[in-house]
This record gives C-alpha cells, sequence and structure tokens, in this order.
C-alpha cells in the first residue's frame, strides 16, 4: 500500500513531464515571435521619434540606479545610438527567426543594462519585454516559419514541446491576474480612483466624452477593469469562450490605448494575446486564404532539440521552469513582507504589475545645512534634474533617499539633510509625506521607512518596520 501510495506522485509527474515534453505545432510559437519583434521594431522607432534616448541618457546629469547597480553608466551619444541599432538588428532577428535565440538574447541583455541605468524610467511593459526577450531565448521561437529553419533545410516545420507555449502562456498570465490583485484596494473598488482622475480629462473625446463626467462610469470602469483581469485567462484558456475572450482583450486593450497614454502596454497584449489559442492557430489562418500553401508549410513528425533528452536533464529543466514560475509568483508579493500602505511607501510597487492603480503627484525641495557653520542652502531638484526625473523622485521614498545620497556628494558627506515633500494620491489633498525633523542624511539605506516617512492621515494601515 505505501508502495502504490508512493508511487501515485511519482506517476503524477511522470504523467506531467510527458504533456509537458509532447510536441505541438510550432506555428503560434513563430507568431508570437514575429509579433514581438515588429512590435519591438515599433517602439524602437518611437523612442528615435520622440527623442527620447537623448532625454532618458544623455541629457540627464544625475541618475537613479538602483541599488547594487550604480556601476551601470549611460554609454557616451554614439554608444548609445550604436546600441540602439543593435536593438533594431535583433529586433528585425525575431520577426525573420534569424539567430532566434542570440537576437533574443541580446536584445535582453541591452534592454536590461538600458533600463538599469535609471529607476526613473521604470515601465511594467519595459519589464514585461526584459522577460519576454529572456523567455524567447531559451524557447524554440525559430523552430516554424523563420530564416533558422531556412537555414537548417528543413523540409518540413518541426514541432516544439508543449512547455515552450505553456511558458509564454503562463508569463501572459502573470500579468493579468496580479493585474487583478492589484485592483483589489479601497481606492479602486471604494472610490473608483485612478480612473475617475482619468476619464475626468477625457470628456473631449468624441462620442464618450460626455459619459465621463459622471461618477457612476468611473466605478463602472473600475470593476470592468478588475473582472476583465480576473476572468480573461480562464476565458482564454477554455476553447468554448477563446474567441469571445479574444474579442474583449481587442476591446479592452484598444480602449485603453484611446483614453490613456501607457505607450506600447496594450499593442504588446493585443498581439501576443493570441499565444492562449490552440497552437496550430496560425496555421489554419493561412489553410482559410491558401489550402495548399498550408499544406506545403504543415509540421513533420521530427520534434525540434528544444532541451535535454535524458530523463534526469528533463527533470532538470521542469524544476528550472518551475523555480521560475515560484519567483514571478512571490516577486509580485513581496510588499506584503515590507509592511505599510503599498502606493504610500512603493516599497515593492514595481515588478509587481501594478497597473494603472494609482496617481500620485508630489513637490520636493531640501535643506541642506552645514552643521559646523549653520549655514543653510534651499535646493530645489528641478534646478539638476530633468522634468521627468523631478516628478517620479518627489513620490518615491526611494528615489528621494538616492537624490539625499547625491547632494552629501554634492555638498559634502557631514551636511545634515532635511526634506519638504507634498504628496497628493489618487485625488486626495497633499500632504507630507516625509517627516521635515529628520536628518535624511543621517538614515543608512537600510534603515525603517516608519523612521522617516509619516503616515498618510486616511490610511489606516500604520507603517511596519522594515
Amino acid at each position: 500500500m505505501a508502495t502504490e501510495t508512493t508511487a501515485r506522485p511519482e506517476a503524477r509527474c511522470g504523467r506531467l513531464q510527458a504533456r509537458a515534453f509532447a510536441p505541438v505545432d510550432g506555428a503560434s510559437l513563430a507568431a508570437f515571435r514575429a509579433a514581438f519583434g515588429l512590435l519591438m521594431l515599433v517602439a524602437l522607432a518611437r523612442h528615435l521619434a520622440y527623442g527620447w534616448v537623448d532625454q532618458f541618457f544623455l541629457v540627464p546629469h544625475v541618475f537613479f540606479p538602483y541599488p547594487g547597480f550604480e556601476w551601470i553608466v549611460p554609454l557616451p551619444a554614439a554608444g548609445m545610438y550604436a546600441l540602439y541599432a543593435g536593438f533594431a538588428l535583433c529586433a528585425l532577428g525575431l520577426l525573420s527567426g534569424a539567430w532566434t535565440r542570440q537576437c533574443a538574447a541580446l536584445f535582453c541583455l541591452g534592454f536590461t543594462y538600458v533600463h538599469l541605468i535609471d529607476r526613473t524610467n521604470y515601465l511594467n511593459h519595459y519589464y514585461l519585454v526584459t522577460l519576454l526577450s529572456g523567455l524567447l531565448a531559451i524557447v524554440p521561437a525559430g523552430a516554424s516559419w523563420s530564416v533558422d529553419a531556412w537555414r537548417r533545410r528543413q523540409a518540413r516545420p518541426r514541432t516544439v514541446p508543449a512547455w515552450a507555449v505553456w511558458l509564454l502562456r503562463f508569463q501572459l498570465a502573470v500579468v493579468y491576474c496580479f493585474g487583478a490583485v492589484a485592483k483589489l484596494n479601497p481606492d479602486w473598488l471604494l472610490r473608483a480612483e485612478p480612473l475617475r482622475i482619468w476619464l475626468g480629462a477625457n470628456v473631449d473625446v468624441p462620442l464618450l466624452g460626455g459619459w465621463f463626467e459622471h461618477a457612476w462610469v468611473g466605478y463602472a470602469f473600475s470593476y470592468a477593469g478588475l473582472l476583465f483581469d480576473a476572468s480573461i485567462v480562464p476565458l482564454l484558456l477554455c476553447r468554448r469562450t477563446r474567441a469571445a475572450a479574444y474579442g474583449a482583450v481587442l476591446a479592452f486593450h484598444l480602449l485603453t490605448a484611446v483614453l490613456f497614454p501607457i505607450g506600447m502596454f496594450p499593442w504588446l497584449m493585443i498581439a501576443l494575446t493570441p499565444i492562449f489559442f490552440a497552437p496550430d492557430w496560425p496555421r489554419r489562418v493561412v489553410a482559410a486564404w491558401s489550402p495548399r500553401l498550408a499544406q506545403l508549410t504543415a509540421p513533420g513528425r521530427e520534434p525540434t532539440n528544444a532541451g535535454p533528452r535524458s530523463a534526469g536533464g528533463r527533470r532538470g529543466l521542469v524544476a528550472g521552469l518551475g523555480l521560475y514560475a515560484a519567483l514571478q509568483v512571490a516577486v509580485p508579493l513581496r510588499h506584503f513582507a515590507y509592511g505599510g500602505d503599498l502606493y504610500w511607501n512603493e516599497a515593492g510597487f514595481r515588478w509587481a504589475w501594478q497597473i494603472m492603480v494609482m496617481e500620485k503627484y508630489g513637490r520636493a525641495v531640501f535643506t541642506v545645512t552645514d552643521p559646523t557653520s549653520g549655514i543653510s542652502q534651499l535646493v530645489r531638484p528641478f534646478d539638476e534634474l530633468t522634468p521627468l526625473q523631478t516628478r517620479m523622485m518627489a513620490t518615491q521614498p526611494d528615489m528621494i533617499l538616492s537624490y539625499v545620497r547625491h547632494l552629501q556628494q554634492r555638498f559634502g558627506l557631514d551636511v545634515e539633510v532635511y526634506g519638504d515633500v507634498t504628496v497628493t494620491l489618487n485625488g486626495r489633498p497633499a500632504v507630507p509625506l516625509v517627516d521635515p525633523a529628520v536628518d535624511l542624511a543621517a538614515l543608512s539605506d537600510a534603515a525603517p521607512l516608519s523612521a522617516w516617512l509619516l503616515p498618510h492621515p486616511d490610511v489606516q494601515q500604520q507603517f511596519a518596520t522594515r
């Protein structure tokens, strides 16, 4: 009896592993790869057209690197533009499936470097791009409909292991599911904020704008957004509801693209969400247009060499994928361990898919005092920071502390620094964020947030010592 009980988990693991390595059509993986490459080309063109390379990396004199990555600095102008040219070549490689894994890996490394330079530029979809490009370096996205396949002189496109499709589905599911979790907060549910603020700024939109002045519309949008994020993944996974669910994806993301300035994120989700369809969906689209072409491009029986062939190697791969999945679940939840109100202290806000759940503005000035002479000087950050850096720093405590470190380097390590920082959160009146009586220069980087941040008067949950 004990032998049977012990064997059952092993049998289940064996069945799961067999399903994970079962061959499936590689067409959906090829479509995902090509769509991602095309979108990256468009994104790079936007960066160049809007002058963001200069604005983000060449104009600033002060940067806000992530802790531990202070050694990462921008390249000279020629180097940054050469790097973006390299991005374009890698994106072309992904679009065409040429040297797919190498292009994905290089794109991931370069993109990660660029966005470690300054916390100011963090966006959820930049983080998503980093993750997806890294995953495309792992999965066999060049097995079908690619230059790589042509170079190998494949008579037929190869199949891919099912785990490769599951992995990309999982990554998009994480975005949607934690997007729903993020909306389970009092401001979203009870005050319909920040959507009421943002909708109120769109009253001039044709046809819909007049409705946005009504309070109930903000609540309707808030609950519709929560319902969409919470239900869209199971609806996409279910064959019967898949078509209607993708129609909802189109409607939801097109509407957000029109109403809110959130960059490439809606287009990423529209273009990449078809990975939830059956793996042969692109081939069926081709068959509807040209049955002969679909027959010529039907996959062969030989699976692609997409991972270890030995049982031990496969178990290692499954364990590695499981660890990655566990991290993707744990990282967005880490703010519960930090304590305090997430939207006030922002401890654990990044990399947690907190998408469109907060509208925060701040004003910050600092007083730098020489303790020896007693002479004080008022420092206005906008005199040396870019407008975007000034806006972001004034509301994010970790960036405030980084700016204090910069002031110590500028004026001397023994100076005292006091902050006058007021912040408005989701339409509330502006209130102090930083205790003006605390010498910020005397704080260590590991100091608890409760030692120098003031709790918001409307927040019931008290700040906990980190």
